[in-house]
């Protein structure tokens, strides 16, 4: 890794990096991946679904950590922790929104923000996490590499950012809590 450096933002952080986060996820979307968002994803759009983040970040809803590059500060991924759940759930976290620019890819930026989420997962008492991700795409290889158990496949999941369907693939990890 090339010296990328994980960071918790606090719900004013969340607030003042919108345009940092959606540059990032316009890029994931553009680049093709089905993250929640159709094509083309305008930055309106994109901004308003981070601010809605930073407003669960502040509800205590959620956990957001970015990863930077050190030498510009310039914010490469993200990823989220989702800790609002039903009440028979409270040990559970889902992982959301695992995002790295394509710039950054194959860098270990993906890995590194995993490991921070389960970290900030971890202290926040949970011990069951859950994912989903597309079928066959290089996040699922990354979730399998980083000790991911695959639950199962679910056809015509989501639809790609320009159409069709694809299928994806649920994961879940047990961690300890810290």
């Amino acid at each position: 890794m090339s010296n990328i450096a994980i960071h918790v933002l606090s719900p004013e952080e969340a607030r003042e990096q919108v345009g940092a986060l959606s540059a990032v996820l316009i890029d994931c979307v553009e680049g093709g991946a089905s993250v929640s968002f159709m094509s083309p994803l305008t930055g309106e759009r994109a901004d308003a679904f981070w601010h809605g983040v930073a407003d669960g970040v502040a509800d205590r809803e959620r956990i957001l950590l970015v990863a930077r590059e050190p030498s510009e500060g310039m914010i490469v991924g993200t990823v989220q922790v989702i800790l609002k759940q039903p009440e028979n759930q409270p040990h559970r976290a889902d992982i959301a929104k695992m995002l790295v620019h394509r710039q950054a890819r194959r860098r270990g930026v993906g890995a590194a923000l995993m490991r921070a989420a389960e970290e900030a997962a971890a202290k926040a008492g949970k011990t069951v996490l859950v994912l989903d991700t597309v079928t066959g795409g290089d996040a699922e290889r990354l979730y399998e590499r980083v000790g991911w158990v695959k639950s199962g496949v679910i056809p015509n999941y989501a639809l790609w950012p320009k159409g069709g369907f694809c299928d994806t693939t649920v994961f879940y990890k047990q961690i300890s809590a810290a």
